[in-house]
């Protein structure tokens, strides 16, 4: 990390929560194609957040660390990346609340299968669908499942944008 970006706190936050954010979405890519675990619906939909955040905290930390932009700008970014992180807890959240069963997810991928079509079409149909259920964790570690800890990645970079923003202010 180069003394500027040490010195400069948006610049050192943003520079955590680019990587911590690309780990986080490298470990998820390890799991789907290293392990076969096939993300859910539910679980792309939590990847968004991740994939908007990575590039705008890399933009924050660079400007951040060149003193290129108004420090009130780089403020904002880190505030998007920060209610960005908040909504993909609460996305993560829902999720995680799904697969205990504390509540119904989306009707695309749990729950029932309700209509089927005609008898006719039937097999061709099941050669060509895979769903990949929202209400079932297919792996956990320490009772959380990915949906869990991806609740907790988004609340840390949450608070360390949050952090950056304070230092900042307090400069």
């Amino acid at each position: 990390m180069p003394a500027s970006a040490m010195r400069e706190p948006l610049a050192g936050a943003a520079i955590v929560i680019a990587v911590v954010a690309a780990a986080a979405i490298l470990g998820a890519l390890l799991f789907q194609y290293g392990l076969g675990l096939e993300p859910c619906p539910l679980c792309l939909e939590q990847r968004i957040a991740y994939y908007v955040v990575i590039p705008l905290a890399a933009l924050v930390a660079f400007a951040a660390s060149r003193k290129s932009a108004p420090r009130g700008l780089l403020i904002a970014g880190l505030a998007i990346v920060a209610l960005a992180m908040l909504a993909n807890a609460g996305l993560g959240i829902y999720h995680a609340g799904v697969e205990w069963k504390f509540w119904p997810g989306p009707t695309d991928c749990s729950g029932p299968v309700t209509n089927l079509g005609r008898t006719s079409d039937l097999m061709r149909q099941l050669q060509n669908v895979q769903v990949v259920r929202c209400d079932e964790a297919p792996w956990r570690f320490l009772g959380l499942s990915l949906a869990g800890y991806n609740v907790l990645i988004s609340l840390a970079l949450a608070a360390i944008a949050f952090w950056g923003i304070r230092r900042a202010r307090r400069a």
